[in-house]
C-alpha cells in the first residue's frame, strides 16, 4: 500500500500530461477535436480509462483514453501526425526533468523522505511512459511517428498488419521481455536528463 501511494501521483501526472500533450499539439495545429471533447485538461479523470488504469496498477501495463484527433484538419497531415504523436512523449520527458530537478532541490533544502520518494518515482514513471510510447509497435505513439515518415504507398501495409503489433506488444509484456527493448532507451534518456538537471 505504501509503495502504491508513492507511485500513484506519478502515474496520474504521467497519464494527464501525456494525453494533454497530444490534444494541445493537435489544437495548435488547427484540430479542435480534443478541445470540443473536453480533453485539453490536466485533470486525470478526463484521461483515465478505468480498465486500463486498473491493469496499470495490477500488471504494470495499462492505457489511458486516447485523445480524439482529426488529422484532416492539419495543414500538413504528415507533419501534424508526427508532432502530435511525439508531443505526449516530449511532455513526459519535460515533466521528468522538472521532477528530477525538484528532487535534487527538495532533497538538499527540505529533505522529506516521503516527498523525495514521490518525486523520484514521478520522474521514473514519466521516463517509463515516454520510453514505452516511443516503441515502434502499433498502437503506440512510436508506430505513428514511423507512419508519419513512411511513404504513402507503404501506409496500406502499416494498417493491414497493425493488429499484429498489438499481439507482439502483449507477448513482450506477458513474457516480461519488454525490458530488453525498453531498458536501454530508458537508461539513455535518464543519462541525458541527469546531464540537463
Amino acid at each position: 500500500m505504501i509503495d502504491f501511494l508513492i507511485i500513484f501521483p506519478g502515474i496520474l501526472m504521467a497519464i494527464s500530461i501525456h494525453e494533454f500533450g497530444h490534444g494541445y499539439a493537435a489544437y495548435i495545429l488547427g484540430d479542435d477535436t480534443a478541445k470540443k471533447a473536453g480533453r485539453l485538461s490536466l485533470n486525470p479523470l478526463k484521461h483515465i480509462d478505468p480498465i486500463g488504469f486498473l491493469m496499470l496498477i495490477i500488471a504494470h501495463f495499462g492505457w489511458a483514453r486516447p485523445v480524439p484527433i482529426n488529422s484532416n484538419k492539419f495543414k500538413n497531415e504528415r507533419i501534424g501526425l508526427f508532432i502530435v504523436s511525439i508531443a505526449g512523449v516530449v511532455c513526459n520527458i519535460i515533466l521528468a526533468i522538472l521532477c528530477l530537478y525538484l528532487y535534487k532541490y527538495e532533497k538538499i533544502y527540505i529533505d522529506m523522505y516521503v516527498l523525495n520518494n514521490i518525486i523520484s518515482a514521478a520522474a521514473s514513471i514519466n521516463i517509463g511512459f515516454a520510453v514505452f510510447n516511443l516503441l515502434p509497435i502499433p498502437p503506440l505513439d512510436g508506430s505513428k511517428i514511423i507512419l508519419s515518415i513512411l511513404p504513402n504507398k507503404l501506409h496500406y501495409y502499416y494498417f493491414k498488419y497493425e493488429h499484429i503489433g498489438s499481439i507482439i506488444l502483449v507477448i513482450l509484456i506477458v513474457t516480461d521481455n519488454i525490458g530488453i527493448v525498453a531498458y536501454p532507451i530508458y537508461n539513455a534518456i535518464l543519462r541525458v536528463i541527469n546531464i540537463i538537471v
